[in-house]
């Protein structure tokens, strides 16, 4: 299950989480292949960085992928693609975001979502 949404920025996050392992920036930036530079920007949300950046600070600071990918507004490459080949995948994210759910109804279909996808996994789907 999903962990609960931060209310935190996408920087305040990673900033938390690696001063959190102890980990220096410079660090960090060393086993990333940035500039201290860059990541110092990433944390003072300055610079918003690629998916590919997003995946690796997320593996070496132990965060939380969809999180992080959520709080950099952006949704990832496989998911972009899954909307191109099923459009009405683009089309409920549209309705969902035209509605103006909060986090409770978001909450709830998420866990919908999970219970469909629970149910095809296991071939309970009718």
């Amino acid at each position: 299950m999903p962990t609960k949404p931060s209310k935190e920025t996408l920087g305040e996050q990673i900033r938390r989480a690696r001063i959190g392992k102890e980990l220096p920036l410079r660090e960090l930036a060393r086993r990333l292949e940035k500039s201290p530079s860059y990541l110092n920007d990433i944390e003072h949300d300055r610079r918003i960085p690629s998916e590919e950046v997003l995946v690796k600070i997320a593996a070496e600071l132990d965060l939380d992928v969809d999180q992080i990918l959520a709080a950099a507004g952006r949704v990832g490459g496989e998911a972009e693609e899954y909307m191109k080949s099923n459009p009405t995948a683009g089309i409920l994210f549209r309705k969902v975001s035209d509605a103006g759910l909060d986090e409770k109804g978001l909450k709830r279909l998420l866990l919908q979502a999970e219970k469909m996808i629970g149910e095809r996994d296991t071939g309970l789907e009718e």
